[in-house]
């Protein structure tokens, strides 16, 4: 598969994009341009919706090539870059609705953790959807969606590549849930 001329004009306009720049504690300390936020190792913010339908399987999605990490990837969770002006509650639902086409729902917001790879650090929040409706792809940043179970999201993780910040909100949405009383 190749990167089509309108991926490549989305991911030139996306690296330029401002994004909110945090510290060790995500305490604001200014805002970058997204590739120079991840070119200097720099810690950023980012949001991950799990999206599911009422049968409780998960949407999961696979990145197209163009995208700066992860291109292919499969992903469990919508979401993207937390953008200078934005709260995280904000991006959350402005990257669902771009990514996925899916608006109006209620978003329940989980935990917050620190992600730290090369090329991908950030404050991630975790937040969670319910949504029967139809998915409207942004084709840029989205080849296909699927609404399969938790279970088989997991095990193909094992044989696909799958995002791994993604997969690290997916298992700790999963362990706060069984430990919900």
């Amino acid at each position: 598969m190749k990167v089509s001329q309108r991926e490549a004009a989305h991911r030139a306009a996306s690296d330029q994009e401002m994004i909110a720049w945090v510290d060790h504690h995500d305490q604001p300390l200014g805002s970058m341009p997204r590739a120079q936020l991840r070119e200097r190792g720099l810690i950023g913010r980012g949001t991950y919706i799990l999206l599911f339908n009422s049968a409780g399987e998960l949407c999961v999605h696979r990145r197209t090539l163009s995208k700066a990490i992860y291109p292919g990837y499969w992903d469990v969770a919508a979401g993207g870059m937390v953008q200078a002006d934005e709260s995280y509650e904000l991006s959350a639902a402005r990257e669902l609705e771009e990514e996925l086409g899916v608006s109006g729902v209620q978003l329940t917001a989980h935990e917050r953790f620190f992600f730290d790879q090369p090329g991908n650090r950030l404050w991630c929040a975790v937040f969670s959807a319910i949504w029967d409706g139809p998915l409207n792809l942004q084709p840029e940043e989205v080849c296909e969606a699927r609404f399969i179970g938790v279970e088989k999201a997991l095990l193909e993780s094992a044989e696909k590549p799958y995002c791994p910040d993604s997969l690290a909100a997916l298992k700790r949405y999963l362990e706060g849930v069984a430990n919900v009383p």
